[in-house]
């Protein structure tokens, strides 16, 4: 069965885009899709985004927005409220204090090492970046998605509460298996140490696992 590393960002729309497809693909066709959370840019590269050119943020906002509208998925916009990253605006780089990101991050690997993580991607992915996302991380929103998909939070938080190193430490391996499959940016998809970026490959990534056995589930 062809197996795919799935390397996500729990801040990107793009992943967001990439999501319903991914989970037809393996709800319809005999593949393993693992989810390797890996942590946003502005962690993995603090200096790339203070470092893009001027027309990046326009362009960004247009791209995601008509993809969204092309896919006929709901989008808040292009950046969720509140962003998953607390960035200084002044410098375009992260704070030093995180109260959301490393949280779904870690929550993302407990979600992986139970088997099930694309369905815990998909769902917190939705709550933040839907078009009802803004105030995702209020009350009890966040449970309640992922109890809709078959998650209970507070067990989940105790798990990686009792491992947060340790999924720390998957995350960092993640990182560094993402550069070493020969890309940075998320969703990356590696399949046969193939990697292809973005949401616009998910077609040619198909099209590369037929050619390698790829069948429809029976």
């Amino acid at each position: 069965m062809p197996h795919v590393d799935l390397f996500w960002s729990f801040r990107s729309p793009y992943c967001y885009l990439a999501g319903p497809r991914l989970v037809r693909l393996a709800e319809t066709h005999d593949v393993t899709i693992a989810l390797r959370p890996v942590m946003p840019l502005v962690f993995r590269y603090p200096d790339y985004m203070p470092s893009l050119p001027k027309p990046y943020g326009a362009y960004f906002e247009r791209d995601v927005m008509r993809v969204a509208e092309y896919l006929g998925e709901g989008l808040i916009g292009p950046d969720a409220d509140p962003d998953p990253v607390a960035m200084d605006p002044a410098t375009g780089k992260a704070k030093p204090e995180q109260p959301h990101i490393f949280r779904l991050t870690r929550l993302g690997v407990e979600a992986a090492r139970r088997g099930r993580g694309l369905a815990f991607a998909r769902a917190v992915s939705r709550l933040i970046f839907d078009e009802d996302g803004r105030g995702w991380d209020k009350g009890d929103r966040l449970a309640r998605a992922l109890d809709a998909a078959g998650f209970d939070l507070a067990e989940i938080d105790r798990a990686v509460a009792r491992d947060s190193a340790g999924c720390d430490a998957i995350i960092a391996e993640n990182g560094r298996a993402l550069e070493a499959a020969g890309h940075w940016g998320t969703p990356t998809m590696v399949f046969a140490g193939e990697p292809f970026f973005g949401q616009d490959r998910i077609d040619l990534l198909v099209w590369r696992m037929k050619q390698r056995g790829l069948k429809p589930r029976r």
